[in-house]
C-alpha cells in the first residue's frame, strides 16, 4: 500500500528509456552532487525535495540535451 510518500512510477523513469539513458548518465552529467540513489528514488516514485527534484530536472536535460519541466518529470508536484 502506497505512503504519502510513495507515488509509483514516475514519468522520470520513461525519459530515462526514451534517451537512452541511465542513473550513471545523470550522474555524470550533473554539475551538481547527485546520486545514484536519488536518482532511483526519482523514478520509483518517492518524495523528494524540491532541490533534488531541480538537481534532476537539470540533470536530465544537460544529458539528453532537452528543456524538461519538473512537471514532466513528476507527478506528484
Amino acid at each position: 500500500m502506497p505512503t504519502d510518500r510513495d507515488h509509483g512510477p514516475q514519468p522520470l523513469g520513461a525519459l530515462l528509456e526514451r534517451h537512452e539513458l541511465a542513473a550513471r548518465d545523470l550522474v555524470a552529467a550533473s554539475t551538481e552532487q547527485i546520486t545514484h540513489k536519488m536518482v532511483a528514488r526519482g523514478v520509483k516514485g518517492r518524495w523528494l525535495t524540491p532541490n533534488v527534484r531541480g538537481k534532476l530536472v537539470r540533470a536530465l536535460n544537460a544529458a539528453a540535451g532537452t528543456t524538461y519541466a519538473e512537471r514532466d518529470l513528476f507527478t506528484y508536484i
